[in-house]
């Protein structure tokens, strides 16, 4: 399967630097091209179905539909 267009607007190419992996979630650190560090949490099987392992190259897409500030 290949995608060839998608709606997400947020995307950020990058290299995963870690993965902590649960019985049931997992955090999937990637570091971005620009050196940010985007956190996705997702099932562990995913982790597993998907190939994730630390050094390849991924697609973070972020969506939302709530971003909340708060004011210090």
């Amino acid at each position: 399967m290949s995608i060839t267009a998608i709606n997400v607007r947020n995307q950020f190419r990058g290299t995963i630097k870690e993965i902590i992996e649960g019985p049931v979630v997992s955090e999937v650190d990637v570091v971005t091209r620009n050196g940010d560090v985007v956190t996705s949490v997702i099932t562990t099987r995913s982790v597993k179905d998907l190939g994730l392992e630390v050094g390849r190259e991924v697609v973070a897409l972020v969506k939302s539909t709530e971003v909340s500030l708060a004011v210090f």
